[in-house]
């Protein structure tokens, strides 16, 4: 099949050649984009949709501006970064539905077998942060599992700009806990 044949069987919305092209053909291409544009977790198959939903929009528009002066794998690559690093702010962090520990690094010197040291440890952490907005979201979507309708409701945002503070909120959550890791390495080799 050719790049062009592609793109009709993709505007036509073929399921067949839709499933391969997006799940196989351009599985490592799109490994590599989220590898290299993300900073955080990002499901494969999230990706695809949204890229997708941005490909098909307004009657197919985007892919019908494929002319094939390059491979349609080169063409793909420079429309998903572009869409992706415009918009990477605004995916969602897949650790939105994780519990706290599991979207930081493990570290051996947390006794697993006991909450309530964990539970100060975070609690310190928190207590760090200079953005008590962040501060909120982390605790709301984070330790009490709050839905994210819920929280974006009571700080009166969108449920796009709640993940948004989301993801500021854990970077910043994450640069205080590596800073605390610093300082007590330092404190080690005094």
């Amino acid at each position: 099949m050719t790049d062009q044949q592609k793109i009709h069987a993709l505007i036509a919305r073929d399921e067949s050649v839709t499933r391969q092209f997006f799940f196989k053909d351009c599985r490592p291409l799109f490994l590599s984009i989220i590898h290299n544009v993300f900073s955080y977790k990002v499901d494969y198959n999230e990706f695809v949709s949204e890229f997708y939903l941005y490909l098909m929009e307004n009657d197919a528009y985007r892919l019908k501006q494929f002319e094939g002066r390059s491979s349609i794998y080169q063409w793909m690559k420079v429309v998903a970064i572009r869409y992706f690093v415009a918009k990477r702010d605004n995916m969602i962090d897949m650790c939105a539905n994780d519990s706290l520990s599991d979207c930081s690094p493990s570290c051996d010197t947390v006794d697993k077998e006991s909450p309530l040291i964990a539970k100060m440890d975070v609690g310190n952490l928190l207590n760090l942060m200079t953005n008590r907005r962040y501060v909120y979201v982390i605790k709301r979507l984070i330790i009490d599992d709050a839905e994210p309708k819920v929280v974006a409701k009571e700080l009166n945002v969108s449920i796009d700009n709640l993940y948004n503070i989301k993801k500021r909120a854990v970077a910043s959550l994450t640069q205080i806990a590596l800073n605390e890791i610093d300082c007590y390495e330092k404190e080690i080799r005094k």
